[in-house]
């Protein structure tokens, strides 16, 4: 344990004297760090290379009489993100709770090097952290939170204080950036990238894991969280309507109940994946289903497997969620469609583009071509720039009155 400003502090990272070149990113997410690699673990390694970058998690309950603690971490294949977990007594009070975290939180700030930017992935984090005298303020609006399955009832206020404090809002597509823009001056659409390297291995015969090598083709496979924006109805029918199809789930469960998944011989659920694991598993499918729900909480969703999919070489077949549509809709490797006797329609289409090849992987490479995680980052990284610029030039005429 090291103690810093009188609390605890697990640590496994390698502290050092902070460089006061590096800008401190703080990042609150509401999405662990190793549950799914998506957009947050994709922008904060990145942010890592020019900035000191502290991804603060939701806290874990520990005994009643235990001593709230924070255990800090490096991301194993991210040395230069720092993971900060907060680990407080269960049963406090929603006042007892902010009051410890933000004493947590207070102190391990003390230590950071400024400028200090504030990054929100959540605005339930906000009442713990309002106070913090960041030089600037960042949402990354990923997704439409408050439409969720259980959602908090005070998150749409916190939002929209959130965003009054920000110097800058992102949002995770287009139909959440046409939600967002007239409710802040500087709203920047920033839809789901893709690393396209990583993907693209999957074009190539690779290995199959043990838990996939045996499953007959043709495979139909999604990776992902398997929650309520899954369309488990859509996936029943699928499956018995083409019993000699595999139809391969790769994903955690999440805010659905087990016995809530269709069970049939055809359908195979595999768990999760790391993100390592993915092309491989993408390698040994025909063809990639998003076959998400059409409802409340994928009214804004922008996915980030659609173009992952197609960096794979896999024909996609999906629901016909708005940003997909709008967005990916007019290739000919992505298929659309609105129920299950059309879904299936459209996998015979995509079943035959995969064994007969054609110009839609080219079309399809073209259009991903333009887009990149890395490129994600760096505009974002300029925006954040000018706002610490302008922060600069602010404090500078009050610097020299004092040195006067």
């Amino acid at each position: 344990m090291l103690t810093s400003a009188g609390v605890p502090v697990a640590s496994e990272a390698d502290y050092s004297a902070p460089d006061p070149s590096r800008p401190t990113l703080l990042c609150f997410s509401h999405l662990r760090w190793d549950f799914v690699f998506q957009r947050p673990q994709h922008i904060m390694s990145r942010f890592a290379l020019e900035m000191t970058v502290i991804f603060w998690e939701e806290p874990i309950e520990v005994a009643k009489r235990e001593t709230a603690y924070l255990r800090v971490r490096q991301a194993d294949d991210f040395p230069a993100v720092r993971i900060a977990t907060p680990h407080i007594p269960e049963g406090l009070s929603e006042e007892q709770r902010e009051q410890t975290l933000r004493r947590l939180l207070d102190a391990h700030v003390s230590v950071c090097a400024r400028p200090l930017v504030t990054w929100y992935y959540t605005p339930m984090m906000l009442p713990f952290s309002r106070h913090l005298d960041a030089t600037a303020t960042i949402y990354d609006c990923m997704d439409e939170l408050s439409k969720f399955r259980f959602a908090p009832e005070r998150l749409l206020d916190l939002e929209q204080e959130l965003i009054d404090q920000a110097d800058l809002v992102f949002t995770g597509g287009a139909s959440l950036y046409e939600a967002k823009k007239s409710r802040h001056h500087s709203v920047h659409c920033f839809p789901s990238s893709v690393d396209r390297p990583h993907f693209a291995k999957a074009r190539r015969e690779l290995e199959q894991p043990a838990d996939q090598v045996e499953l007959k083709h043709p495979r139909l496979g999604f990776y992902g969280v398997i929650d309520e924006r899954f369309d488990i109805d859509l996936l029943r029918e699928m499956a018995d309507m083409r019993p000699d199809w595999s139809f391969v789930m790769v994903g955690p469960v999440v805010k659905i109940g087990e016995d809530e998944l269709p069970r049939a011989a055809n359908i195979h659920y595999l768990g999760g994946k790391t993100y390592e694991q993915l092309p491989v598993y993408l390698s040994g499918w025909d063809v990639a289903l998003m076959p998400f729900a059409m409802n409340e909480s994928t009214q804004f969703i922008s996915p980030t497997k659609t173009p992952e999919y197609l960096a794979g070489g896999k024909p996609v077949v999906s629901t016909p969620v708005r940003d997909v549509v709008r967005t990916y809709g007019h290739l000919q490797g992505v298929h659309i469609a609105h129920d299950a006797e059309g879904f299936v329609h459209c996998c015979e289409k995509a079943l035959e583009q995969s064994r007969e090849g054609g110009d839609w992987l080219a079309e399809a490479d073209l259009m991903l071509s333009a887009t990149s995680w890395d490129t994600t980052q760096a505009r974002m990284s300029g925006l954040i720039a000018n706002v610490l610029g302008e922060r600069a030039d602010e404090e500078a005429p009050a610097l020299l009155v004092a040195a006067e």
